[in-house]
């Protein structure tokens, strides 16, 4: 039976309801339990899961919705005990913040006066218009929340352009602004490294590999996953090349990106080869056979790492030895298959990617409802994807979808490996490694008992500075049997080597390309000139632990407690917004 409770003006941020859900849900008697604020884009979601009810349409954007289905009606008082429970600590740890909040965009802006980064988090049907307000202020809009739609993206960015600013994003996980992490971010040592990502795991990934070999990131941009579409020509990476090249604190560029559109990678090299300072590509999904000089092209994300390091200490850029110890492991004739459960996307495209070349699937890459791969019974996951995350925390906080999935592949017969990435920094999961051990120590149990050996392999990307504790994350996985690798290349390399396959990496001989695809780009603004060579101030529109880790890092912050105007209507919001605009003029 489905019990429909409205908590009137109770507005909390998805994040925080999401987790919250997790909870209901474990307790005895709830059959399924879903809370969200009272949107209609929200209560199409409780239709799709079965969970809508006639008493959701009173419900308006400022109100949290909660239908509960469980057989037993007793349960709705533990159910509502633990909702009392939970908005009174969130109370109390909003009473006990010592800097002031804001609710508007005017209060945001008098207490950062001098503020020039946007960090937008709130639902991603709003995001677009608290993006164009940010615009309009002069900041740097650095948007995390992702399903805004593209002609949006598009339009935000060509104004940006023209106002000499940056649009980050949309769907940027990561950033380092002048050594300050912005949203899920590891801490990494400063250095003269600068990396632009159309894509968050990949920043980390490479960031912290940089680390551990001893170098350091100043400013890692993120530009969100679509940049390099042929929609969006990518506006944020070129305009971010020509302001890292006259960034005084930049000796090195790496240039990442999940497969481009063939024309924009075009245009990104052809500006590259411009350039002054030397830089890495890597465009994931292509295996380069050439370097260029002062331009160099990997093929997987410790590639790209390693080559940026040796470029900054003045070494020569060698061939690597991508060659992999191979395990002692015992699989039966029929155990052939790999499954990969990602919670970075970019990481499970370097996976796919590397599986595809190594097995020679014919197939390669897809990017059908979350697979990266799925060919032969191999498939690898993103379980970042939109298809998984409608509605529920991001696989980074929330370990339940690929527990699930560990344990269906585990029961496969045919599954020999598992590869898994544990992603630690801001914003992660305090301590993804013990969420994940039961269901490996679970799975490999139940194959040991059907006489199957089942390999798990997984990386950790982080530093030992990352607030989940590097070592001990790697501790606990190597308790639970997984063989940790030192980066996802490595560990999937592994898992073909166990299998009987290497990739064939060529030495790659220095070219020299003409430069067809030359692009004429204006100088660097003073504005994002400036946003590279300082600590950010930022207002933080949303997510409340994204301005903590602002300020532990040395950045300023104003907390924006956004809520949605115009009972939560977005088009009456861009109706107000765009009067209030001409009426401004």
């Amino acid at each position: 039976m489905l019990h429909t409770i409205i908590k009137e003006n109770a507005y909390q941020d998805s994040v925080v309801l999401m987790l919250l859900t997790n909870k209901l849900n474990t307790i005895e008697g709830v059959n399924r339990v879903s809370i969200m604020m009272g949107t209609p884009a929200n209560k199409d979601l409780f239709e799709g899961s079965g969970l809508r009810t006639p008493e959701l349409e009173k419900a308006s954007a400022n109100d949290m919705a909660l239908v509960v289905d469980t057989d037993n009606d007793e349960v709705i008082d533990t159910i509502l005990a633990e909702i009392d429970e939970f908005l009174a600590s969130q109370g109390a740890a909003d009473e006990g913040d010592t800097e002031e909040t804001a609710r508007t965009w005017d209060t945001a802006l008098k207490l950062g006066k001098d503020a020039n980064v946007a960090l937008i988090s709130v639902p991603g049907t709003y995001a677009a218009l608290e993006a164009e307000k940010a615009l309009d202020e002069g900041l740097h809009p650095f948007i995390f929340s992702d399903n805004v739609a593209i002609e949006d993206e598009v339009r935000l960015k060509k104004k940006a352009h023209e106002k000499g600013l940056l649009v980050m994003g949309p769907d940027c996980g990561t950033g380092i602004i002048n050594g300050v992490p912005m949203a899920f971010t590891n801490i990494v040592r400063p250095g003269r490294i600068s990396i632009i990502g159309a894509s968050g795991t990949g920043i980390q990934e490479v960031s912290t590999i940089i680390d551990k070999l001893g170098a350091g990131v100043t400013n890692a941009i993120g530009t969100g996953g679509r940049d390099l579409s042929e929609e969006v020509g990518g506006i944020t990476m070129l305009d971010s090349i020509v302001a890292l090249e006259k960034d005084p604190d930049t000796d090195v560029i790496v240039v990442i990106s999940k497969p481009p559109a063939k024309s924009v990678r075009d245009k990104v090299l052809g500006l590259l080869r411009t350039i002054s300072k030397p830089a890495v590509t890597i465009f994931l999904g292509e295996k380069p056979t050439f370097n260029e000089k002062d331009l160099y092209h990997a093929y997987t994300l410790e590639e790209a790492a390693k080559i940026a390091v040796a470029l900054l200490n003045g070494e020569e850029v060698k061939a690597l030895n991508e060659t992999v110890e191979k395990p002692a492991v015992s699989l039966k004739p029929e155990q052939t298959l790999i499954k990969g459960y990602y919670s970075g996307g970019t990481l499970a495209n370097e996976a796919g990617m590397l599986i595809a070349d190594g097995l020679n699937l014919a197939e390669g890459l897809t990017h059908e409802e979350g697979f990266i791969l799925n060919s032969a019974g191999h498939e690898i996951i993103d379980l970042g994807d939109d298809m998984y995350t409608q509605g529920k925390p991001h696989p980074m906080i929330d370990p339940e979808k690929r527990i699930e999935m560990i344990k269906k592949a585990g029961d496969n017969p045919e599954t020999a490996i598992i590869l898994l990435d544990v992603v630690l920094g801001y914003g992660a999961h305090d301590d993804m490694a013990t969420e994940l051990a039961p269901a490996i120590k679970e799975a490999k149990a139940a194959a040991q008992k059907d006489g199957r050996e089942l390999v798990v392999l997984g990386t950790v990307v982080g530093t030992s500075a990352d607030p989940q504790n590097f070592a001990r994350q790697k501790q606990i996985l190597e308790e639970a049997g997984v063989i940790v690798c030192e980066s996802n290349n490595k560990a999937v390399r592994t898992a073909l080597a166990i299998l009987g396959h290497t990739i064939k990496d060529e030495p790659k001989e220095v070219k020299e390309i003409a430069n067809e695809a030359a692009v004429e780009v204006s100088a660097p603004s003073e504005a994002t000139l400036a946003l590279l060579s300082q600590k950010p101030f930022v207002i933080n529109v949303g997510l409340k632990s994204f301005a903590e880790a602002i300020e532990e890092n040395n950045g300023k912050s104003v907390q924006f407690d956004w809520r949605p105007s115009a009972g939560g209507d977005v088009t009456l919001q861009k109706v107000l917004y765009f009067l209030n605009s001409y009426v401004a003029k």
